[in-house]
């Protein structure tokens, strides 16, 4: 089947029916030929007078002159312009020649054979607009000058001129559109051929989505018959009819539409359907693309039943932990009690090896304590089971108590510990515990990963609403390639040394007990200069009264005494 018209031309394309501006040139200079040559001959002589009508002979060799133009730069404006070269012609012959009456009379006629042979569907009206500007001229000047001479021989030349360039002009548009569709056949073909060998199915669709055309192979139970029969929206299987007709409405507006749907031949089948608008005719074509995705369909919901799957596992594998970790915390706990009662000689005395045995057991079910209480707060979070309980507090005071309890681990190592905090109340409503874990695990980190003689400072203050709280420390800092895995479980930075007094599990929660507030955790970095850990919460309350000014006070923790 032929496929309708595909290409448009833009308002300022020649026109269709227009013949090239090689052929139209060679009319123009056939026409300055004859006239030329007729004038030479002594044609123009009328009656026996020895007289040759020169400006009107040179008026309407001109615009033939003009049109040779054509050769350099063929365009609407052109066309035009040369239209208007020929009624003006035409006029000025007429008036100086007495019109229709007159020798030249013929000659009346040559603005519409311009028109025929530039483009007749658009300069038509305006030929025949030029033609009459000409006659009235003509009328114009024997009603002035009287009746002019009568040459029936210069008549008759004329006539037969005019006559010979409006068939010339006739002819030659005739071969410039015979051409033209033999040019659109072969086209067509081209473009069918090439749509017939691919692998999908094209369909060309009208405003009520019946098939007009239909190239290439149909994917298996979509047959095309009825497609040209019933449409397209009956070959689909029905719940999946509506995001069709959604897809088809979306083309037709000028959007690409893409969407799957099942034959109702095939429902274990799929179909891939790609929809453009077709031109700008109106009531809209859409051009469409038929894939079988039968394969992609399958790949993709072995692909999210994998997914759900692991999501499932992961879920199972996060309640386990959390059920293992509060079993762990018991018997653990037991441990830690008995040990400190050893450790403290609360019964009396121990052996002295005995003792540091003691403290070493306290020491190390410590350490396994705080590992098993992150594992139960990862997999409490990641179980979606970690509640948070809102309150108001002072978030100065947080972050002094959290202070507290790193400054022995501080001291040990020689690390000063200094906090930059407003000197007025920063309340913030958010759950108390999670902040205190936050800044413990910031701070405890930095001073673990901070050589002696380094410092660790921690700094809150509220940005509008939201609370920033960032603790820097002049430690080991963490390469590039490291930043990009901090913060997800168990990933840790540096090399075995620094892995090995870790868990990874630290800025992880940092970061979940960050975002179940709606914030976010950054870190920035230098290696071998330091590390800067920013936490930004919308949790601040607005303050009641105006704030006091002043400035923010450093205050210095260890200081030696």
């Amino acid at each position: 089947m032929n496929p309708p018209p595909i290409l448009s031309h833009p308002a300022d394309a020649l026109p269709d029916d227009a013949p090239g501006g090689s052929a139209l040139a060679a009319w123009h200079a056939g026409w300055a030929a004859a006239v030329g040559l007729t004038a030479l001959g002594g044609v123009w002589l009328g009656d026996g007078h020895a007289r040759l009508d020169v400006p009107a002979a040179l008026a309407m060799a001109a615009p033939g002159l003009l049109g040779l133009s054509l050769l350099g730069r063929d365009a609407p404006a052109v066309r035009a312009a040369l239209l208007i070269a020929w009624s003006v012609a035409a006029t000025a012959a007429s008036g100086l020649s007495g019109g229709l009456a007159g020798p030249l009379g013929g000659f009346v006629f040559m603005p519409l054979a311009a028109a025929v042979a530039l483009a007749p569907a658009r300069l038509g009206p305006f030929g025949a607009l030029g033609s009459a500007l000409a006659i009235l001229a003509g009328l114009i000047a024997a009603a002035v000058n009287g009746a002019p001479e009568v040459s029936p021989g210069l008549a008759a030349v004329s006539g037969l001129l005019t006559a010979g360039a409006t068939a010339s002009a006739f002819r030659m548009n005739a071969v410039s559109q015979a051409r033209r569709r033999a040019a659109t056949s072969a086209a067509a073909a081209r473009v069918e051929t090439v749509l017939a060998g691919q692998a999908g199915l094209t369909l060309v669709l009208d405003a009520s989505d019946m098939a007009l055309a239909a190239y290439g192979a149909a994917p298996a139970a979509l047959p095309i018959d009825p497609l040209f029969e019933d449409g397209l929206v009956a070959a689909v299987h029905a719940p999946d009819r509506p995001a069709v007709q959604a897809a088809l409405a979306k083309a037709r507006a000028g959007a690409e539409a893409q969407v799957r749907f099942a034959p109702r031949l095939a429902l274990d089948r799929r179909i891939l359907l790609i929809l453009r608008r077709l031109g700008q005719d109106a009531p809209p074509r859409l051009i469409a693309l038929a894939l079988d995705a039968t394969l992609q369909h399958a790949r993709e919901e072995s692909l999210e039943a994998a997914r759900a799957e692991a999501e499932a596992q992961n879920a199972s594998k996060s309640r386990f932990l959390a059920n293992m970790s509060h079993e762990l915390r018991t018997p653990l706990n037991a441990v830690l009690g008995f040990s400190d009662i050893m450790r403290q000689r609360l019964f009396g005395p121990v052996p002295e090896r005995y003792a540091d045995y003691a403290q070493s057991i306290h020491q190390a079910g410590g350490h396994l304590l705080d590992l098993i209480n992150d594992v139960l707060d990862v997999s409490r979070i990641e179980a979606a089971r970690y509640t948070l309980t809102i309150e108001r507090f002072d978030m100065r005071e947080l972050v002094s108590a959290a202070l507290a309890l790193v400054r022995v681990q501080a001291e040990d190592k020689g690390v000063e510990l200094a906090a930059v905090l407003p000197p007025e109340p920063l309340t913030v409503a958010a759950d108390r515990r999670a902040l205190k874990q936050i800044a413990l695990n910031l701070l405890s980190n930095a001073v673990k990963f901070t050589p002696t003689g380094g410092s660790v400072t921690v700094r809150a203050e509220g940005l509008g609403a939201e609370l920033e709280l960032t603790v820097a420390d002049t430690g080991l800092g963490v390469a590039p390639e490291d930043l990009v895995r901090l913060g997800r479980p168990f990933e840790q930075a540096g090399g075995a040394e620094q892995r090995a007094q870790g868990t990874g599990l630290g800025l992880s929660l940092v970061r979940s007990l960050a975002e179940l507030h709606g914030g976010a955790m950054t870190i920035d970095s230098t290696l071998g200069e330091g590390t800067a850990v920013t936490v930004r919460l919308p949790v601040v309350v607005p303050a009641t009264r105006a704030p006091v000014t002043g400035e923010a006070e450093v205050i210095p923790l260890n200081r030696s005494a």
